[in-house]
């Protein structure tokens, strides 16, 4: 392929570098004359949310969070199983608390996910969430202190 960059840095298990000789140019022809690269993924195909949209949409949609409560977000790791369950990992980020118990809420539940695959089969995946709400407003800066 010409660009990889649509490709998640996270979905990248391993890669390798063939250096150009002729074995690698009979196998991959004549493009290969500088060599190739191999990427490996994780998955063949990525879970799929079974939501009808984006996950952080159907979340937002769950969440009660009116304008004057503020900007907050939640940032948190999350596996998708083989037999499509969610399981909520590492909370990375959670500037609000009722926001965290009114994300992991909508979460919990939510419904049974298509499951990624690796050579056919169904393996388990995991994600980063990113939830901010209001959806559309910035998060206020961290005050700093400038000492002269």
């Amino acid at each position: 392929m010409e660009s990889v960059k649509h490709i998640a840095e996270a979905n990248i298990e391993h890669i390798d570098h063939l250096e150009a000789n002729e074995a690698t140019v009979a196998k991959y022809g004549e493009r290969a004359n500088n060599g190739v690269i191999i990427i490996s993924l994780r998955y063949d195909k990525e879970a799929e949310f079974t939501g009808g949209k984006p996950l952080v949409d159907y979340v937002s949609e769950r969440v009660k969070w009116p304008d004057n409560y503020g900007v907050a977000r939640f940032v948190a790791r999350y596996t998708i199983g083989a037999d499509g369950s969610f399981q909520l990992g590492t909370i990375l980020e959670s500037t609000d608390y009722q926001l965290r118990k009114r994300v992991i809420r909508a979460l919990q539940e939510m419904p049974k996910w298509h499951p990624a695959t690796k050579q056919g089969k169904a393996v388990e995946s995991e994600y980063v969430l990113a939830v901010q709400l209001p959806r559309g407003k910035a998060m206020p800066r961290e005050p700093y202190i400038v000492i002269r």
